[in-house]
């Protein structure tokens, strides 16, 4: 029986591993789909892939004396009750320049609510080429029942879109951004807030 009992024990320790293997396994696999979203739009932001505009610290030194035109638009998840919407709608910078328009939004419930905007460039091929130095994007706003706020965003269009063949030929750039519920990362205050200047990010 002791016999027995000797020859089931490496057995009973080779089925632990796999059962520990499995559950490191699985617990890898969830990580990593929490991890995945946020790495997107890292990469997204850094190569302005799939139409994602990229995050620059300093403006062109180079501007082109053609003009393009880009058009803005604005968009509210379900479930957010804010009125959101474009100051300037459309503006028309040579390639190159550096501008600054504005998006004005407004918190139409009884009770502060969280949002945090999404955005991206059409055509998609111009998403590497439209570069923000100061957005509200990715920036978790919170709105005061009531409350207003005006939110800058300032970008040029990089002179290089005129160089490949699948850039050369735009001639309009539309900026959408979508804001999305969010739940803050930290608790809200009940206060009623005054208009208050625009978050940068």
């Amino acid at each position: 029986m002791a016999a027995q009992d000797e020859q089931a024990k490496p057995a009973r320790r080779r089925d632990g591993l796999v059962v520990a293997a499995c559950l490191a396994f699985v617990v890898g696999m969830i990580g990593m789909s929490y991890a995945a979203v946020p790495l997107y739009d890292m990469f997204c932001r850094v190569t302005g892939y799939n139409g994602t505009t990229k995050r620059v610290e300093q403006a062109s030194d180079t501007i082109l004396d053609q003009r393009i035109r880009v058009t803005f638009d604005a968009n509210i998840g379900g479930g957010l009750p804010w009125r959101f919407t474009p100051i300037d709608r459309v503006v028309e910078p040579r390639i190159g320049e550096t501008v600054r328009v504005a998006f004005k939004v407004k918190n139409l419930a009884s009770v502060p609510t969280t949002g945090q905007a999404v955005f991206n460039v059409t055509p998609m091929a111009a998403g590497a080429y439209f570069n923000k130095v100061q957005c509200f994007c990715f920036t978790e706003t919170t709105l005061q029942p009531g409350q207003e706020m005006e939110m800058p965003v300032v970008f040029f269009v990089d002179p290089a879109i005129v160089e490949p063949i699948e850039t050369r030929g735009i001639r309009t750039l539309t900026l959408s951004y979508t804001f999305y519920p969010h739940t803050p990362s930290k608790p809200v205050a009940s206060v009623t807030g005054a208009s208050t200047p625009a978050q940068g990010g």
